[in-house]
C-alpha cells in the first residue's frame, strides 16, 4: 500500500491529511502518481502540480521521477520558508 501524506498549508488546501491506496496500474514513479490524484480530484491539479511543491518518498525529499515499488510513504509540503 501507498501511505500519502499532505503537510501545512497544502493539507489544508486539499481538505485531506492522508490517504492509503492500493498502487494504481501504469503509476511507476511520482509523476504517475500526481496525475492519478488529479484525476481522482480534479479540484487538486494546481495544488499537488505546482512547480513549488516539494515531495519526499519515504523520508528522503526526491525529484518526481523516483521510483514506486507500491509500498511506500508519499509526503507532499509546500515549500518551507523561515529566517
Amino acid at each position: 500500500m501507498l501511505k500519502i501524506v499532505f503537510f501545512a498549508s497544502l493539507k489544508e488546501q486539499l481538505g485531506v491529511d492522508a490517504l492509503s491506496l492500493k498502487q494504481p496500474d501504469k503509476v511507476n514513479d511520482v509523476a504517475g502518481l500526481v496525475t492519478f490524484l488529479i484525476t481522482e480530484n480534479p479540484n487538486w491539479q494546481g495544488l499537488l502540480d505546482a512547480p513549488n511543491i516539494r515531495i519526499a518518498l519515504n523520508h528522503e525529499v526526491c525529484d518526481s521521477d523516483a521510483q514506486l515499488t507500491g509500498d511506500e510513504e508519499v509526503a507532499f509540503f509546500p515549500p518551507v520558508t523561515g529566517g
